[in-house]
């Protein structure tokens, strides 16, 4: 009982609880935070990652200029029923090119950071479209205009200075890179195009929307078509000491 007493005494000594509640969140703070300081990097390198290429970078930017993001998290948590609904749990790698990520929280839609390859091109425009089309219970919105509103050189310019700000970042764009970004934009959606994947591996090049011309949903199909695809999960061994 004495100990329990002093355990009351500093209960309802205000002061008192404030300082010593300080210290206990200053020392798990600093046992927390400390060992950050002696890594070279806290994310493990995964084979396969890479920044993204100009015109994913446009998909992305359009996904989040439309509050995708809101509804869709891009993180498999590592509990059992999530890994087998969406597949291996996230890791932090593939979010290392992210400003910002889209972890999310909150999931009125469906998990996509597995989404890549798992629908066809077709299935995504009919999704945009009319998602009840697909998913007869979904409360999705529809996103149609995006087929209506071609990209041009100005948003392949806009594309390349992302890269350049990410470059600046510390993303492994190199000077060939930079200097084919436009060409890659266009080339991206053109089958027969110069090869994307020489510089960006594992893009897909095609023409994801069906249309002569290049437009917003092109580059919205390319980034998502590319989502979780970069890792090889059947050879993927995490590294036990991090």
């Amino acid at each position: 009982m004495g100990l329990l007493d002093k355990h009351g005494a500093i209960e309802r000594h205000a002061t008192l609880l404030l300082v010593l509640s300080f210290l206990v969140v200053s020392i798990g703070g600093i046992v927390q935070i400390v060992p950050l300081f002696y890594l070279d990097n806290t994310i493990e390198e995964v084979e396969g990652m890479r920044p993204y290429a100009p015109l994913e970078i446009a998909g992305r930017e359009i996904y989040r200029r439309e509050g995708c993001y809101v509804c869709h998290s891009q993180m498999v948590r590592p509990m059992r029923d999530e890994v087998e609904r969406y597949g291996h749990y996230s890791l932090a790698a593939e979010s290392m090119y992210d400003h910002p990520f889209q972890w999310g929280s909150k999931r009125t839609g469906p998990d996509l950071a597995r989404v890549g390859g798992r629908y066809s091109d077709d299935w995504h425009v009919q999704h945009m479209i009319k998602p009840q089309s697909v998913v007869p219970e979904s409360i999705m919105p529809a996103y149609g205009f995006l087929m209506n509103r071609e990209l041009d050189r100005a948003d392949a310019e806009k594309a390349q200075d992302i890269m350049g700000v990410y470059r600046m970042l510390g993303h492994p764009y190199t000077d060939e890179m930079m200097d084919a970004a436009v060409d890659d934009f266009f080339a991206q959606v053109d089958q027969f195009g110069d090869p994307v994947a020489d510089r960006y591996p594992g893009a897909q090049q095609r023409n994801f929307d069906g249309q002569d011309a290049l437009t917003e949903m092109d580059a919205v199909i390319a980034y998502l078509q590319m989502l979780g695809t970069l890792v090889d999960f059947e050879t993927f061994v995490p590294d036990a000491s991090r």
